[in-house]
């Protein structure tokens, strides 16, 4: 069952699919599960993406962006696993408490686009844009609500599981969920995980060690 907040924003990700069409894949994640956070998808022949899948971009591409403000993070790129260029937007919802628990993802393929500017580009032989534009550094504000936002993601990633009671290879796994997302790409997040699993940021290391294979 979709929660509340959520599923307020199923008739936005219908207007956007409908109004850019079948090359726009629009994706609603439910972020209070982090493991299984897609729960709804249009056009998702885009990416593949797929209900019960978690996210991938959140932290690398959106918290972490110098151009994240507002809860958004709009115009990044990234490449499908067959090679097309998506064009991707991602704005964060909340609850009427102002708490994160969602994000709206919009992934635009971009394969019919770079096939015309190319045409035009052949058209133009010579003519080079300067399309370099300066990023401001994110503010401390900032900073501190990316830093609350992972810590959210955290708490909701470990739950309440008893760690005393889960395996070796059940914690690297969830080890490896958190450095596959780019969760300790933020500052501060070992020693939060450590603290939070009731074990040492030396095991914490080790633990991400195994999750990489070295």
């Amino acid at each position: 069952m979709l929660n509340k907040v959520i599923e307020q924003y199923i008739p936005i990700a219908q207007l956007i699919a409908k109004t850019f069409g079948n090359d726009c894949e629009v994706v609603i994640h439910d972020l209070e599960v982090p493991q299984n956070s897609v729960v709804y998808t249009l056009n998702n022949h885009v990416t593949g993406r797929q209900v019960g899948q978690s996210f991938d971009h959140l932290v690398t591409q959106v918290l972490l962006s110098q151009n994240f403000s507002n809860d958004c993070s709009a115009n990044y790129y990234f490449h499908t696993e067959d090679g097309r260029l998506i064009k991707s937007s991602t704005v964060l919802l909340r609850d009427v408490a102002k708490k994160v628990v969602g994000a709206l993802c919009v992934n635009l393929d971009t394969t019919q686009i770079t096939s015309n500017i190319h045409w035009l580009t052949a058209m133009l032989p010579g003519y080079s844009p300067n399309n370099h534009v300066g990023v401001p550094e994110a503010s401390q504000n900032e900073i501190e609500h990316i830093t609350e936002i992972v810590d959210d993601l955290i708490e909701k990633i470990i739950g309440n599981k008893d760690i005393a009671e889960l395996k070796r290879e059940e914690k690297i796994d969830m080890i490896r969920f958190m450095e596959q997302k780019g969760v300790f790409l933020i500052k501060g997040a070992i020693d939060k995980v450590a603290i939070k699993m009731g074990i040492s940021k030396v095991t914490v290391y080790s633990y991400i060690d195994e999750a990489k294979g070295k």
